[in-house]
């Protein structure tokens, strides 16, 4: 028997680490940002660019790029990563006849993250974290670890197919309002001393709050203005914002979002199709279905809300398959990038892509703390200040500062800054941090 308090557990080695795994993780990190810079640099701006940073030209071509390629694609596949991670922790672990020792572990990393999150969100100011959610599904994953691949399969399409029935019943809901409503504004156009019951206050009500999704060229003056202030001042008029996305959205969304491709990911590692083990047939077949349906399903969403002009109630409409487009595409980038590290080609480029990888946790926080810096009034306030296609000037900076520094840190050091935080809290002691020849 196992002596539990014997048993010291200690991060993995670099040399025991699936090389393919950190190159997707960090391509996967590099285009999260595509969609996070609008957030960081506009208001009101992220799936409807008519609120701001132009709906015409180039900024309504990069809309269209975003919405077919990567919209929640990249977020899906780092979220399978972690799955797959959380996996291959426990595994590793238990392998060393951890046993309760193992859960203990992974709870206390789980723990340290759930307040790296907080701590984002709050103080880092970033709205759109998900180091949070992560942690909060995460707390779930632990007694699935011995589950079948194919039960996790199953269990994460039933989840997405529920939230894919959420969105009808919203889209439903979306479009009673409208017609009750506009019932109601006819008759008081046609009669404007009219007393209204209480029913139709209600619904006139309810599809003036619809609206409202469509803001005002005073509403987004108000919120530059407000990002423009100094830090504590952004502290308190983010508040509501923060408390929305990281309270009512996990629980209306993220669970079916995160939760669903979290037990993906983790079946897909168990069958290691993270690995590069798979064939070349394998991962050009994963590919060539995955971007036929998924591409297929984006560009009616994107072609019926580009043709309303951003009307709230088609882009309700297009969310009815936003799941299903979403998986088949991040299957595809899935086979494409796996096709791309078996090939071996632009070897220096892998090799870049796998160091951003290894420092994800703290590539993540990166961009929080550039972006910020760029765009809020406490640092160089652009908040609001340029359109959608010029944010991309600031993402291709920031990629080609990640793919150039994390090599050359990892040279010098076992670990980014915030993975070394995070293993010597969880493990409760100092790792050692620069690498010994």
């Amino acid at each position: 028997m196992t002596n539990q308090s014997s048993i010291e557990f200690r991060p993995v080695d670099r040399d025991q680490r699936i090389n393919s795994m950190d190159i997707i993780r960090g391509i996967a990190l590099l285009g999260i940002l595509l969609m996070n810079i609008t957030g960081f640099g506009l208001p009101f701006a992220y799936g409807d660019p008519t609120n701001a940073g132009g709906s015409t030209g180039w900024n309504l071509k990069v809309w269209i790029m975003d919405n077919m390629f990567f919209e929640g694609t990249m977020r899906g596949l780092f979220t399978m990563l972690f799955g797959a991670g959380f996996i291959l922790l426990t595994t590793r672990a238990e392998s060393q006849g951890g046993g309760i020792k193992v859960a203990d572990l992974y709870y206390r990393r789980i723990l340290w993250l759930l307040l790296f999150g907080i701590i984002h969100v709050y103080l880092m100011l970033w709205y759109g974290d998900i180091l949070y959610p992560y942690a909060l599904f995460g707390l779930m994953l632990f007694p699935l670890r011995n589950t079948k691949p194919k039960y996790l399969l199953i269990a994460g399409l039933v989840l997405l197919t529920i939230g894919s029935i959420k969105s009808i019943n919203h889209y439903n809901q979306n479009v009673e309002t409208k017609t009750e409503g506009l019932v109601v504004e006819k008759l008081k156009a046609n009669n404007e001393d009219v007393e209204l019951t209480k029913e139709q206050e209600k619904a006139l009500g309810k599809w003036e709050e619809l609206k409202k999704s469509k803001k005002t060229e005073d509403e987004v003056n108000e919120a530059i203005k407000e990002n423009q202030e100094g830090y504590w001042s952004i502290v308190k008029s983010r508040y509501n914002v923060n408390e929305f996305m990281q309270a009512n959205l996990v629980y209306e969304f993220w669970v079916w979002d995160i939760l669903s491709f979290m037990l993906i990911g983790i079946a897909f590692f168990k069958w290691s199709i993270f690995h590069a083990k798979r064939s070349f047939k394998f991962y050009t077949l994963l590919m060539l279905v995955g971007y036929a349906v998924g591409l297929l399903v984006n560009y009616y969403e994107t072609a019926m809300i580009v043709h309303s002009d951003f009307d709230v109630i088609e882009m309700s409409k297009a969310d009815q398959t936003y799941q299903l487009g979403r998986l088949f595409t991040t299957l595809g980038h899935i086979g494409l990038f796996m096709l791309f590290i078996k090939s071996g080609i632009l070897k220096f480029l892998q090799n870049a892509l796998a160091a951003v990888g290894k420092m994800a946790l703290t590539n993540y926080l990166m961009h929080t703390v550039i972006c910020t810096t760029f765009f809020l009034g406490y640092g160089f306030g652009m908040f609001g200040k340029l359109q959608r296609y010029e944010l991309y000037y600031v993402v291709i900076a920031i990629w080609v500062v990640q793919l150039i520094y994390s090599p050359i840190w990892l040279k010098y050091f076992r670990y980014g800054p915030a993975e070394w935080l995070w293993r010597s809290l969880s493990y409760k002691k100092l790792q050692p941090f620069k690498l010994t020849k």
